[in-house]
């Protein structure tokens, strides 16, 4: 019964998150937007935001609509997928969507009013534009655990099976359904708004930067309108739909674990499946506590900003490692202090991947400082150092993903090493694994408004800009955008990572839904060497026997090459994307110049609309084949390979997508920051000819950055939940 009651502080969380949303959205509201002027170009970007997103969304809403008729069909006509998918899947995506779509809103009313505060003080501008980002930060955890409570209290009450411990079984393989809808609206959103965005930003700085020699954010830039939208629609609304899905993707990952793992105690199963919930929920907590702690003074420099940040964060984490201890005591499940301490792995995982990123990507540091001397000698030697330096930050990432997976899976099973492989440890292991990636991301209310709030900072210093607002006042929303910068690398750097621990976490939850598929078509035992084994009450390591998942296996030797090309097939399609919409609008902006009289004397006024629209046109055409490919890629591979050869696609695009997506986010944001400290008045500054070389470092950044390395995650986990969803495909109808 106790543990019955401790559920219910889930829902209560999640709305307390809301609750401080909305008043975090409304204390933003009451502050001015500013001149006229401020506020005209505000709306400009707002209007021009909303219309891209509903343009995209009528996208995927016909996508969604295709899928879950397969999806029912599966269901209901050949009796090989859960009843509830279709369902699940469409509230997934429908609440990713709606998170998404709040954070981007708020972010298009808090860029001129952060611009207008920063007249006031730096503290001022950072604090406004904090709180905002906070606004996203609070609504998808709010959202998350929202959508997980309400899918347990409804399965709960229609599931029945011919015991409790099964009955859990299903309940948790259904919700990680809704992950695949999370997932999917992720990634139409993330390489939807990446496109965008990359384009509109490679148009506004090679022609007005290097060709032209006005600023970026000059009014006199046709495309500057089109950035400023695309900051909205790619690094708000894309990341906000990405961190949903990998926050909720980690917690059900662990619960489906949890019920496996202690399946033949179903007084224990509901404690597993209730604890990374009720983690979750204490951050959110902890994480509006750490909110309000972030301050800064007047004048402070980049490495004050990311200590005042750094404050908010830390302690959010430092309290949450302190809380698991009392939350799992109190849970009272079994191995509560090795568990714990495998939250723990994963929140300290968590921080040195974000204090790496921070190092190799902040211009406060050497790797990044090294990047703008290079341009002294020209663009060429800018990518090349660049490139080197997005190769060498892969090291520490993959090596403390590496740790964490052997300590929380160590902890989870009391350091037993000498019976590691043993079928019991394996399951309590991989939930060592899983509840780790939700320590890493239980104070994503925090972590995601550092995040979020790096582009309202880069729309505050476009609106100064614009405005003609003094020149301190662009100075202190410089200086909120460059620590953006930073603060939005370390929030791919967390995305990043936690994909890596979910993925692991879910590749086991694959083989939980192939046994409800061989259920399903009415195969209850399996020959496992000579041993007949009922599929109810098998292993992992019984079905990774059965499947014969092994490295002789050629099947699985082909599914680990076939993930790995994903990895770069996929970044090469949204990499080549953004390049032919970034044509267009390098032509666009040409013209214009060309052929509007006076845009560069101030006396003519540029056709802002035409450079959003095709912004807006080239993302919609081309975001739908990579975000297609990634769904049909796994259900090929299942239907053609069968159980042994998903599972061999899923390890490669794990292992390469993961570094790969490291490699981009770093290289990608070392370089826009090295754009920011030549800026800043070294090695020539503004209109030098090393500026003019970071600045096609940065372009060729862009797509790094905002595009390929951060749907890269997203791919990932997508390619994990359609699997998972097409298990009961795959055990049915595998032709080999």
């Amino acid at each position: 019964m106790k543990t019955e009651i401790l559920f219910y502080l889930v829902p209560l969380a999640s709305l307390a998150a809301l609750g401080f949303a909305w008043y975090f959205f409304k204390q933003m509201m009451r502050e001015s937007e500013g001149t006229d002027l401020m506020k005209e170009i505000a709306q400009h970007v707002r209007s021009g935001a909303m219309a891209y997103l509903k343009q995209q969304y009528k996208v995927v809403v016909i996508v969604f609509v295709v899928l879950a008729i397969f999806f029912a069909i599966l269901a209901y006509g050949f009796g090989v997928q859960n009843p509830w998918v279709p369902f699940a899947f469409l509230t997934g995506g429908f609440f990713s969507g709606l998170a998404g779509f709040i954070g981007m809103k708020t972010a298009t009313y808090a860029s001129a009013r952060t611009a207008n505060a920063s007249i006031r003080s730096l503290n001022s501008g950072l604090r406004l534009a904090f709180r905002s980002g906070a606004v996203m930060g609070l609504v998808v955890v709010g959202l998350g655990l929202l959508d997980i409570s309400l899918w347990y209290i409804v399965l709960d009450h229609f599931v029945e099976d011919i015991s409790q411990s099964q009955k859990m079984v299903i309940i948790t393989t259904t919700m990680l359904t809704f992950g695949m809808g999370a997932s999917t609206q992720a990634l139409f959103a993330r390489v939807g708004g990446g496109i965008y965005t990359k384009a509109a930003d490679v148009g506004a700085d090679l022609v007005g930067k290097v060709e032209a020699g006005i600023p970026e954010d000059d009014p006199r830039n046709p495309a500057t309108i089109a950035d400023n939208v695309g900051d909205n629609v790619g690094d708000v609304a894309g990341m906000g739909a990405d961190l949903y899905e990998s926050y909720c993707g980690s917690i059900l990952a662990t619960a489906a674990l949890g019920a496996s793992a202690f399946y033949i105690n179903p007084d224990m199963q509901i404690r597993a499946i209730f604890a990374p919930m009720l983690i979750a929920a204490v951050g959110i907590v902890l994480s509006i506590i750490g909110i309000f702690l972030v301050k800064t003074k007047e004048g402070a420099g980049m490495k004050e900003l990311l200590r005042s940040l750094g404050v908010g964060v830390n302690v959010s984490s430092l309290l949450i490692a302190l809380s698991t201890f009392a939350i799992l005591y109190i849970l009272g499940l079994e191995n509560w202090v090795g568990i714990s301490f495998s939250v723990v792995t994963g929140l300290i995982a968590g921080i040195i991947i974000g204090q790496s990123t921070e190092y190799y990507t902040s211009h406060s540091y050497k790797p990044t400082q090294r990047i703008s001397e290079s341009g002294k000698t020209g663009p060429a030697t800018v990518i090349i150092s660049g490139i080197g330096l997005g190769m060498v930050s892969t090291a520490i990432p993959v090596i403390t993903i590496a740790a964490a997976i052997i300590l929380s899976f160590l902890f989870a099973i009391n350091f037993d090493v000498n019976n590691m492989l043993a079928a019991k440890n394996i399951s309590y292991g991989l939930y060592g694994i899983g509840i780790a990636a939700v320590g890493m991301l239980s104070t994503l209310g925090i972590t995601l408004a550092t995040d979020a709030y790096g582009p309202i900072a880069d729309n505050a210093g476009g609106n100064a800009q614009m405005s003609k607002l003094d020149p301190e006042v662009r100075k202190r929303t410089d200086t909120l955008d460059a620590l953006g910068n930073t603060t939005a690398a370390t929030g791919k750097g967390f995305a990043i990572g936690s994909a890596a621990l979910t993925a692991l976490a879910l590749m086991a939850s694959y083989l939980e839904e192939v046994k409800i598929g061989l259920v399903h078509i009415g195969q209850h035992t399996i020959d496992v060497a000579g041993r007949i084994v009922n599929v109810a009450e098998a292993t992992i390591p019984d079905f990774m026997e059965y499947y014969q998942v092994t490295l002789m296996n050629p099947k699985v030797l082909v599914g680990v090459f076939l993930g790995s090309v994903m990895a770069f097939l996929f970044c090469g399609l949204t990499m080549n994307a953004v390049g032919r919409a970034a044509q267009k609008m390098v032509e666009e902006v040409r013209r214009q110049f060309r052929e509007i009289a006076g845009i560069l004397e101030g006396t003519g006024k540029p056709d802002y609309a035409r450079c959003v629209e095709i912004s807006t046109k080239g993302a919609q055409k081309e975001m739908l084949f990579p975000s297609i490919l990634a769904i049909v890629a796994p259900i090929a591979t299942g239907l053609i390979f069968g159980v042994s050869g998903v599972m061999g696609l899923l390890v490669g695009g794990l292992g390469t997508g993961f570094v790969l997506a490291v490699f981009l986010a770093n290289a990608g944001g070392a370089w826009d920051n090295a754009k920011k400290y030549v800026e800043e008045g070294n090695f020539g500054g503004k209109g030098s000819e090393c500026h003019k070389a970071t600045v096609v470092g940065d372009t060729v950044g862009d797509p790094f950055k905002d595009t390929s390395g951060p749907s890269l995650n997203i791919l990932i986990k997508l390619m994990s939940m359609v699997s998972i969803v097409m298990a009961g495909l795959t055990v049915a109808f595998s032709i080999l």
